[in-house]
């Protein structure tokens, strides 16, 4: 089904970054839950969708076409599409962006944690479950500073 430009530009114009359907389903169910967080941290390398400051956790809500999901066999399929130079050369760029930013969180103390946008929709649950554990790990890391402290 061959499409012209025209229709491909009104397509990729609908294609926001903030405030996605992915993101929204992951805000409410941490919401519901009861966690308080910030979105898109501008101060933050990234501006992580989602960050749990308390925790000190930055979520990411990555689709898996413009973050390169199986990006090896994504790869030769853009390859054979059109304007695959393009194509090719923006996910690697973006694949390589979202390495250096999970660096500079890593160094700031943050626990980086990326979905993809299909594990957000069918399995929110386990996103869920994945997130508490983060959590889980940063309070014990927190009782075990402080009980080194004592001694």
């Amino acid at each position: 089904m061959p499409r012209d430009a025209k229709t491909i530009s009104k397509n990729m114009s609908k294609i926001h970054s903030r405030d996605t359907s992915i993101e929204l389903i992951l805000r409410k169910a941490l919401w519901h839950k009861g966690y308080r967080y910030r979105k898109n941290l501008k101060s933050l390398p990234g501006s992580p969708d989602i960050v749990l400051t308390k925790y000190k956790i930055a979520i990411f809500c990555d689709s898996e076409f413009f973050h390169g999901k199986d990006w090896e066999i994504l790869k030769l399929r853009l390859e054979k599409g059109k304007n695959p130079e393009y194509w090719v050369k923006k996910i690697e760029r973006n694949r390589h962006r979202d390495w250096e930013n999970d660096k500079k969180l890593l160094f700031l103390g943050y626990t980086v944690i990326h979905f993809w946008g299909q594990d957000i929709i069918h399995h929110t649950d386990e996103c869920i479950q994945a997130i508490e554990e983060a959590i889980w790990e940063f309070n014990v890391s927190q009782c075990s500073d402080i009980s080194n402290e004592e001694f």
